[in-house]
């Protein structure tokens, strides 16, 4: 892109205003579309969604001997995953 030398330059005070109508005009555009969660979630309606009368049943499965808890992320990986120390010490491979 050819740039013209000849053509007269903004001072820094023309600058800074531009800068702050832009992004006075920014957070104006931004509000404007801004949804309120908690409300949206009171009123959302999703079809075939109604859960009231369905229960879970979900198997829970203690850790194994070749898993182990990481102490970071505290999520049970498998002994591959093993970074470095032991026991409650135990990093996985993710969080070293």
């Amino acid at each position: 892109m050819a740039t013209d030398y000849d053509t007269p330059r903004k001072t820094d005070e023309e600058l800074h205003e531009e800068s702050l109508e832009e992004l006075k005009a920014q957070r104006v555009d931004a509000q404007s579309g801004q949804i309120d969660v908690d409300e949206a979630a009171e009123t959302l309606e999703l079809p075939g969604a109604d859960l009231s009368g369905e229960e879970l049943a979900v198997r829970v499965v203690p850790k194994q001997e070749d898993e182990f808890t990481c102490s970071r992320c505290f999520l049970v990986h498998h002994i591959t995953q093993l970074a470095k120390g032991e026991g409650a010490k135990a990093v996985c491979k993710e969080c070293n």
